[in-house]
């Protein structure tokens, strides 16, 4: 069965394209010429059913991401379900399932079979916690055991992988010339820039690419080809060690689409204001168009408890530019687990952050919603203002406490209401 870039390169305009297309109001022709160019994907695996596909890239509403799963210290599977729950209630586009507690496939296997939007994983991840099950040792894997991993979770269905392709030995050497204050923050990047000094062998992801291909194309993963040496502090953000690896996921995206694999990138990290627009570019250049998924970008180091408006801040600005999907970022950030509260607010700061690019790159589609709001707020129409809300829950119990004292205004101005004040007279 041919996935749906080969699809696209045979002209064929398959039932997916077509529910895209009318979910993002474009034309499906423009789908079909996007993914054929390798500037969309649409991650879904041929064995796993959902009512919420979508599509990722040029000309379509930027997407928004939402990391669940456990961890060492807390692995209650039924947590991780209703996080998954309150992700797809406030809006997240896609979840990804980052286990790293006991049993990674039975939780990986229980979030495929309730969510309704695509999932992607780390496999990574589950190779070092089988290593450590196995082995006592995180880094006591090899080259097999990666590509079980990954049989295994292609043929659950698992939608997209993020495969750390580009920390290779000599993407470490040019880390190692050029000190960073912070080195590698990304946990498959470590993982795996670990297991290559030990072993002293060249990482498997890099070295037999070919093999994670014809997995991929097989199941129809989209593969996110991830930035395991994104900056972790803003003063080491656009760098030669990340640079060097966005040069070799741009070959590596290459040989994918050549094998009919869908390809997104995957990008910072933390990054100054004045790099963000650099940044978006360079992907852009160096991976000819393919979709651009990001990490906020955050960008300052500071905002400990409140990194949600930090990644927003980056994130509407990086997606202004053209970034296409963004990873959303909670408040928890940096210092714990996500609880559901963080998930909601985590997804809801990246929405907002969406929209606003939205607003920007296509204001014929995303306007409109503005639109309403506006006329509801002209209206004084309370109930629409409500049901237009990003967060409604949150909108009608504020809303309430503007209540019973004034019922056509709000507490803020009450009979000084401007918009009150105005009617009739222009």
């Amino acid at each position: 069965m041919p996935t749906q870039l080969e699809e696209a390169k045979n002209n064929n305009l398959t039932a997916l394209m077509k529910r895209i297309a009318a979910d993002e109001q474009v034309k499906p022709r423009q789908i079909l010429k996007n993914l054929k160019a390798g500037t969309v994907v649409i991650p879904l695996n041929k064995n796993h059913k959902i009512k919420k596909p979508c599509g990722i890239g040029l000309g379509l509403r930027t997407k928004v991401n939402a990391n669940i799963g456990t961890s060492t210290d807390k692995c209650r599977l039924e947590d991780e379900l209703k996080k998954l729950g309150a992700a797809i209630i406030y809006g997240a586009d896609t979840v990804m399932d980052l286990s790293v507690g006991p049993q990674p496939r039975l939780v990986r296997k229980e979030i495929l079979k309730h969510s309704t939007v695509p999932v992607g994983t780390v496999p990574i991840y589950e190779v070092a916690v089988k290593a450590e099950i196995r082995r006592k040792d995180i880094l006591g894997f090899n080259a097999q055991d990666i590509f079980e991993t990954l049989e295994d979770q292609a043929r659950d269905g698992v939608d997209f992988f993020t495969i750390h392709a580009g920390v290779t030995k000599k993407s470490l050497e040019a880390l190692k010339k050029k000190r960073r204050l912070l080195g590698i923050v990304s946990r498959g990047g470590a993982i795996l820039a670990g297991w290559i000094r030990r072993h002293n062998k060249e990482n498997p992801f890099y070295e037999d690419f070919d093999r994670i291909l014809d997995i991929a194309y097989e199941y129809d993963v989209t593969l996110s080809l991830g930035d395991a040496l994104r900056p972790g502090s803003v003063l080491d953000a656009t760098d030669k060690a990340q640079i060097s690896e966005l040069e070799i996921l741009g070959e590596l995206a290459e040989r994918a689409k050549k094998r009919h694999v869908q390809v997104i990138i995957e990008g910072p990290g933390h990054v100054p204001l004045d790099q963000i627009q650099k940044n978006i570019s360079l992907e852009k250049k160096i991976c000819r168009g393919a979709p651009f998924y990001i990490l906020g970008p955050l960008v300052t180091d500071v905002a400990s408890g409140w990194d949600h408006i930090n990644g927003a801040i980056g994130g509407a600005l990086a997606a202004s530019f053209g970034a296409d999907f963004l990873c959303y970022v909670t408040p928890s950030e940096h210092l714990r687990h996500p609880d559901i509260e963080d998930v909601k607010t985590g997804v809801i700061a990246s929405r907002i952050a969406a929209h606003a690019a939205d607003i920007v790159k296509n204001p014929r589609v995303a306007l409109r919603w503005d639109r309403d709001m506006s006329v509801a707020r002209k209206k004084r129409d309370w109930q629409a203002q409500i049901k237009l809300s990003i967060d409604p829950d949150k909108a009608k119990r504020y809303r309430k406490t503007s209540q019973p004292h004034l019922s056509d205004v709000c507490t803020m101005c009450g009979e000084y209401c401007s918009i009150k004040l105005m009617e009739g007279c222009i």
